[in-house]
């Protein structure tokens, strides 16, 4: 096994920051050491495979994404990430753990939906990779196949309030599903939308002629995340099951997960960069058809609202805990022009795995979260949450040697030709500055990048069988 040292650089944590060198031998973080340090030798560089400088620079754990959809059917179409090329545009961006999710539809058994996603994963991501079940159909079957996913390593499943007909599942479903959750420690994940409601604004609107689509975000009103997420939490509550909210975009929404916080329930939210970034009148209601670009559901909030500002808010005040992509990206030749003429047949997904780390890093130099935080929010929490910490999200000895190493003085720049891997013709963050720049990335010890060259493979990434959540109250 080779061994690498990792010098002169500035290790972040979620708890602080110091001067130290990281001793990586095989696939694991061996040490970190002071600066200097002989504890190991008097020449510590001369007597490794490798060493990365990484003066004026930050060390940092791996980015984990843990919502991401590679090769999801969806709307007629697919996709366009395959997890090969999906997981190597992660790698280019400090993503060195995704958390997908296998799907089963109506009609089909759970662990036959996990083992397709196992299939189609196995041997072409260039990072490692987990899973989330998708209950699709909340059936006497499913409920029994949910109390055996612990033991495949996939310690959380997701139901959908949106979607009727598709992935919908109605309240006493969802109550069915938490109680299992409650009895067997799985994570509830919940798609917090009125789907029904939804689904009667679309027909109004659609037979209005309203049909561009800045109208998809009008269909998906906040109260419709708002009414939903308040009755999921009241379901956790009644059966005890732990709560985590997917693609929270909504600022009601947010203050209903802070209520139950404070109450001392186990609910938790995520958000994701867009509803950071981006807004109902910027870039859904972009002329003619360009809004397509960024139809994603829940989708994107009024700025005159300022949902974007609360969001921003909610991170520092760890209301919302964590960052995740909802990576689901659709081109827009052949995929997202389905819906000319009907936003309702717009696939829904935005890419942005490529892009997390650098679009919170961001968030560092404009001032809205710290240097820690942002580390906090992109690695270490998704860690703790879905079960992987100590492994994954930490550097620190005995963990896989997941390392970034970030230049705060470097530049990137966002969009086709430019810094764009992703399998779509277009670019939801073409335009995008960022100050700061990913300069190596390391999964379990193999230098993926290193000074804007790719030196990965598929095959590399395993799959991560994670526990339960580290992160309940």
């Amino acid at each position: 096994m080779s061994t690498t040292l990792i010098t002169g650089g500035t290790v972040v944590t979620s708890t602080g920051r110091s001067e130290a060198d990281v001793l990586i031998d095989g696939e694991k973080i061996a040490a970190v050491l002071a600066p200097g340090s002989t504890l190991l030798g008097h020449d510590l560089a001369g007597s490794v495979d490798t060493v990365l400088d990484a003066r004026g620079k930050y060390v940092i754990p791996g980015g984990i994404d843990a919502h991401t959809h590679m090769q999801m059917p969806f709307g007629g179409t697919e996709a366009s990430d395959t997890f090969e090329t999906g997981t190597r545009a992660a790698a280019w961006g400090g993503t060195t753990t995704i958390v997908d999710f296998a799907i089963q539809r109506y009609g089909e058994r759970v662990m036959d939906g996990l083992d397709a996603w196992h299939e189609k994963a196995a041997g072409e991501c260039a990072v490692d990779y987990g899973f989330h079940q998708i209950v699709g159909d909340v059936n006497d079957d499913s409920l029994k196949a949910m109390a055996g996913l612990i033991d495949e390593g996939v310690s959380s499943y997701k139901l959908f309030m949106a979607y009727p007909g598709v992935f919908y599942s109605d309240d006493a479903q969802i109550y069915k599903a938490m109680r299992v959750g409650a009895e067997t420690g799985l994570m509830t994940m919940m798609h917090a939308e009125n789907g029904p409601a939804i689904d009667a604004m679309v027909s109004e609107l659609l037979a209005q002629g309203k049909t561009d689509p800045y109208y998809h975000g009008v269909a998906r009103a906040w109260q419709m995340e708002e009414e939903a997420t308040h009755r999921a939490i009241m379901l956790a509550n009644l059966t005890g099951a732990p709560l985590y909210v997917v693609h929270v975009s909504a600022k009601q929404a947010v203050e209903q997960l802070a209520a139950a916080r404070d109450n001392g329930q186990n609910v938790f939210g995520e958000t994701c960069p867009q509803y950071l970034y981006l807004s109902l009148e910027d870039q859904l209601g972009a002329d003619g058809f360009e809004g397509a670009k960024w139809v994603c559901s829940t989708p994107l909030r009024s700025k005159h609202e300022h949902h974007q500002d609360h969001m921003w808010q909610s991170l520092r005040t760890n209301d919302i805990q964590m960052v995740a992509t909802d990576h689901c990206p659709f081109c827009m030749k052949g995929q997202k022009d389905l819906g000319q003429g009907d936003f309702s047949k717009i696939p829904n997904g935005i890419g942005s795995v490529e892009h997390r780390m650098d679009l919170m890093y961001q968030g560092v130099v404009d001032g809205k979260i710290s240097l820690e935080r942002w580390v906090e929010i992109t690695s270490t929490t998704p860690a703790r949450m879905f079960g992987m910490y100590g492994t994954k999200g930490v550097i620190a000895p005995g963990a896989d040697a997941d390392v970034v190493i970030y230049d705060p003085s470097g530049h990137t720049s966002i969009g086709l030709e430019k810094t764009h891997h992703m399998n779509m013709d277009y670019s939801a963050w073409e335009g995008y500055e960022i100050n700061g720049h990913v300069d190596t990335v390391l999964s379990r010890g193999r230098i993926l990048i290193n000074d804007n060259e790719y030196l990965g493979s598929k095959g590399h990434g395993r799959y991560v069988r994670r526990a339960p959540s580290q992160y309940l109250i």
